[in-house]
C-alpha cells in the first residue's frame, strides 16, 4: 500500500495563498502552521493539494490570532457576569478611556495651580455631589478598599463584625482572611442569624479599632433573623469614639427597587445613616470600570491616602477617565448599559425573541428547533442574590446526531462566541443583555455553523 505524501512545507510556502499568509502573520508562524496542517493530514491519511494545506494553515493562524479577551455575546441570564467582565461601559466612558490612552491627561497635575495634584481629585466633586460624602479615594477594587481601611486603622487591634456578615466573595475574598492579612484582629459578635445591639456593646474595649457592617450582597439568611441597622451602629460608634465602616460590596448609586427588585442600600443611604467610611465596587451595580471606592470623613480619608499601600492599589488614568464619565452620566440622569439592561421591558425582550427565533431557524436549518421561551435573569456579581427579572430566551435543540454540549462548544468557538446555559437538553440564550441595534451582529455568529461531532 502506497503511503500518502502531503506536499512539502517549501512547496506550500511557494503558493500565492501562503505568501499572503506570510505577509500578514509573518514567515515563521506561517511555516509552523503549515507544518501542523501537513502533520494533521498525514495522520488522517488525507491527500491534499498545497493550496488546501495553505487554507488549513490559514484557519490555524486565524485561531492563534484570536484574542483571549475577545468580545462575547452574554446570553447567560446574568447581567453582571463576573467571568465575562461584569459591567459594560457606556460609549461616553469608552470614549473617555480612549482619549486617556491617546493623549497625556492631567492625572496628577493641578491645572489651576500649575503643579502636582492628586488623581483622586478627578472625581471627588462628582462623588460628593452624588453621595453627600465629605471626601473620597479610589483603589483598584473593593477588596483593596477594605484592605486599605483595615491596614490604616486596625492593624494590631480589633474589628467588631457580626458573625452573620463574615462573607466570602468568589472564593478568594474571605473577610476573616483579609483581616488576618492586614494585621487586624477579628472580634465576632452575635450568631449566624441573629445579632443584637448589646452584642456590639459588650464587645467594645480599649482594643477596638473599628465597628464594621458588611452588606450580605451575595447571599440571604431568611427565617428567624435579626441584625442591627447601620444608623443605630453609627450612634454606638460615635458614643464609643471609634469609626463605623459600612462595606456595601456591590454598591449602587440608584435605587433598584424602582425596577421591581428588592431594595439595596445606596451609597447615599449609607453616608446619610452616619457611616464614617463606606466601601463599594465600581464594576457592579455602578456600571463602571473595575474600581474600589472609600467615601466618608475627610480626616479618615486623608490618613488612608498617606498609607504606603495606597500607591500599590491606585487606579490608572484609563480606568479613572472611564469612571469619571460614568459618574457624569449619573449626574445628568443617563442610564449606563447595566441600568439599561435592568430597565429593559419584558415585552420588548419577548418581541426580540420572536424576531430572532425566525432568523436563527433560517441560519441553522430545519434540523434545529428554535423557539422563544420565558426566562428569568439575575443581576449577578453579588447584587440582589435571590431576585430575578423576567426575560425571554431562545431555546435551541440541536439537529439529530448533535449533542447540545457539542453545539454549545461550537458556539463558544466562534470568532465572537455566544455564551448561554444548558437546561434539559436545550441551549438557552437569554436576550435581556442583547441590545436591539446589535441583533444583526448577533445573528451573524450563526450562519455556516458546521454540525459539531457528538
Amino acid at each position: 500500500m502506497d503511503l500518502i505524501r502531503p506536499p512539502s512545507v517549501a512547496r506550500v510556502l511557494d503558493t500565492d495563498e501562503a505568501r499572503v499568509l506570510a505577509d500578514r502573520y509573518g514567515h515563521a508562524p506561517t511555516a509552523a502552521c503549515i507544518r501542523e496542517a501537513i502533520a494533521q493530514n498525514r495522520q488522517a491519511g488525507s491527500s491534499t493539494t498545497p493550496e488546501e494545506i495553505a487554507a488549513q494553515a490559514a484557519l490555524l493562524l486565524e485561531r492563534q490570532e484570536r484574542s483571549a479577551l475577545r468580545p462575547v455575546w452574554n446570553c447567560t441570564g446574568t447581567i453582571l457576569h463576573t467571568n465575562l467582565g461584569r459591567a459594560i461601559l457606556s460609549q461616553r466612558a469608552v470614549a473617555a478611556a480612549k482619549g486617556a490612552m491617546e493623549r497625556p491627561v492631567a492625572l496628577e497635575f493641578d491645572l489651576g495651580l500649575g503643579g502636582r495634584g492628586s488623581r483622586d481629585d478627578a472625581v471627588a466633586d462628582l462623588l460628593r455631589g452624588l453621595t453627600g460624602a465629605e471626601a473620597s479615594l479610589l483603589v483598584n477594587n473593593n477588596a483593596a478598599a477594605v484592605m486599605l481601611v483595615l491596614a490604616t486603622f486596625a492593624s494590631g487591634r480589633e474589628v467588631i463584625v457580626s458573625r452573620g456578615e463574615l462573607i466570602e466573595i468568589g472564593g478568594a475574598f474571605r473577610l476573616p482572611d483579609i483581616m488576618l492579612a492586614t494585621g487586624a484582629r477579628l472580634r465576632e459578635v452575635g450568631t449566624t442569624n441573629r445579632t443584637h445591639l448589646h452584642d456590639y456593646e459588650t464587645a467594645l474595649s480599649d482594643q477596638t479599632a473599628l465597628i464594621m457592617k458588611v452588606h450580605p450582597s451575595n447571599f440571604r439568611i431568611e427565617g428567624f433573623t435579626s441584625d442591627v441597622p447601620a444608623a443605630r451602629l453609627a450612634r454606638l460608634a460615635r458614643e464609643a469614639g471609634v469609626p463605623l465602616v459600612n462595606d456595601l460590596g456591590s454598591g449602587t448609586l440608584g435605587d433598584i427597587a424602582a425596577l421591581g427588585l428588592p431594595h439595596e442600600p445606596t451609597v447615599a443611604d449609607a453616608v446619610a445613616e452616619g457611616a464614617d467610611l463606606v466601601t463599594f465596587s465600581g464594576d457592579k451595580l455602578l456600571g463602571g470600570p473595575q474600581a474600589g471606592f472609600v467615601l466618608g470623613r475627610a480626616d479618615l480619608i486623608e490618613r488612608m491616602k498617606r498609607h504606603p499601600m495606597k500607591r500599590a492599589m491606585r487606579l490608572d488614568k484609563i480606568r479613572l477617565a472611564a469612571l469619571e464619565a460614568t459618574l457624569r452620566d449619573y449626574r445628568v440622569g443617563r442610564d449606563n448599559p447595566t441600568w439599561a439592561a435592568m430597565r429593559r421591558a419584558p415585552e420588548a425582550i419577548a418581541r426580540a425573541g420572536e424576531r430572532l427565533a425566525v432568523r436563527l431557524r433560517e441560519c441553522l436549518g430545519s434540523g434545529f428547533h428554535v423557539e422563544p421561551v420565558a426566562s428569568t435573569c439575575q443581576i449577578g456579581s453579588g447584587a440582589a442574590p435571590t431576585a430575578t427579572l423576567p426575560s425571554t430566551a431562545l431555546a435551541i435543540s440541536p439537529a439529530p446526531g448533535t449533542s447540545v454540549e457539542a453545539f454549545a462548544a461550537a458556539l463558544r468557538d466562534r470568532a465572537e462566541p455566544v455564551i448561554g446555559r444548558i437546561r434539559e437538553g436545550r441551549l438557552l440564550l437569554d436576550l435581556r443583555c442583547l441590545n436591539p441595534q446589535d441583533e444583526d451582529a448577533f445573528v451573524a455568529a450563526f450562519p455556516g455553523l458546521a454540525a459539531p461531532d457528538r
